[in-house]
């Protein structure tokens, strides 16, 4: 663990809850998702978020239960109010830079560009930033500052907003068949049962694993991993899925074909990582046969649904895909299929490459 980056967190939750809220149709912030993408990263030592706490109530509790430190800011006016939270996050920051010298990695929750300054301040002092923002109400001078930026959006187990599929529906009842648009509400249901217990253990394994070999360079071992899905899930067992052992546990997976492992640096601590072919190419040309069977070109929305026609246990997850949008990115530079953003459609379109 002496090589494991020490993080502390800082959130300027006001700009954060209000960018989730006006920008991803009236969400409700999750941490959660940033607590997982934060856990491949390192060790988070530090967590504490600034705002005037009378206006997030529920959000209160949340944070709470994530163990992230309340900072409250008293209540003024306007823009006082703002600064004020700015001035005492910047503040602490800085602060803690100079007295825990062992922590090596700052993360800023911010979108505002206020904070800039305190990035370039932080480099100075040697420590790597990373900022969290959302997409959309993020100044565009915050992420070419920081060493790495997170768009909250793009976060593992962030929803997607229910805007666009409102504005999907219209057009399709506009249409000569009406029907499709009723079937795919009913098989949007099974993609939002719980997995059965092994599905649910490739699933978080793969999504891991996928997050440490992006992250990082160097070899992904599996005493490194099994760190990271505790810090994902500090109840994590094995045992809760039947093995004995965590080694056991990875044995399995490798079975079938979730994992890779290979000869680690030290007798049993095995270097992990995911299957470089197999199953992903396997999931390419599934992709582009249905794509080709529906014919011209597919919108993304609801052609995972015709995906799952043809093979009900699909996951994109289990290959380590954070999203079917990213799936599909990765079969279209594959050459598997075409992919391009159509303003028309408000959509992404697929087409079926040659063989």
């Amino acid at each position: 663990m002496e090589h494991e980056d020490r993080i502390a967190l800082f959130l300027d939750y006001e700009n954060l809850a209000l960018g989730v809220r006006d920008h991803r149709g009236g969400a409700v912030f999750d941490f959660r998702p940033i607590a997982d993408a934060l856990a491949e990263r390192g060790r988070v030592v530090v967590r504490r978020a600034y705002a005037d706490w009378s206006f997030f109530d529920e959000d209160r509790r949340m944070l709470t239960r994530s163990h992230v430190e309340l900072i409250e800011i008293p209540q003024r006016m306007g823009a006082t109010r703002k600064n004020a939270a700015d001035i005492k996050m910047a503040v602490d920051a800085i602060e803690l830079a100079f007295e825990r010298d062992y922590i090596s990695t700052f993360v800023l929750g911010t979108g505002d560009s206020d904070f800039t300054p305190l990035v370039h301040k932080l480099r100075e002092l040697n420590k790597q930033v990373i900022g969290v923002g959302v997409e959309n109400s993020t100044s565009a001078l915050l992420p070419p500052a920081c060493d790495e930026f997170l768009y909250y959006d793009r976060l593992e187990g962030v929803d997607i907003p229910p805007t666009r599929a409102r504005r999907a529906r219209p057009a399709r009842l506009s249409g000569p068949e009406p029907q499709p648009a009723e079937q795919v509400e009913p098989e949007t249901r099974p993609a939002e049962e719980p997995a059965r217990d092994v599905d649910a253990l490739a699933v978080l394994v793969a999504q891991t694993v996928a997050g440490l070999q992006g992250g990082s360079g160097g070899a992904l071992t599996a005493s490194r991993l099994k760190r990271t899905l505790l810090r994902k899930d500090p109840t994590f067992s094995e045992s809760d899925y039947g093995y004995r052992t965590f080694g056991e546990m990875l044995r399995h997976l490798a079975e079938q074909r979730v994992i890779e492992l290979a000869e680690g640096p030290a007798k049993g601590d095995p270097e992990v990582s995911l299957p470089e072919h197999g199953d992903r190419e396997v999931a390419f040309a599934l992709l582009r046969s249905v794509v080709q069977d529906l014919g011209g070109e597919v919108a993304l929305s609801g052609l995972k649904n015709q995906l799952r026609r043809v093979r009900p246990d699909f996951s994109e997850k289990k290959l380590g895909y954070r999203s079917f949008l990213q799936f599909c990115k990765a079969a279209a530079t594959s050459g598997a299929v075409g992919l391009r953003w159509s303003a028309e459609a408000d959509d992404y379109l697929l087409t079926a490459q040659p063989a």
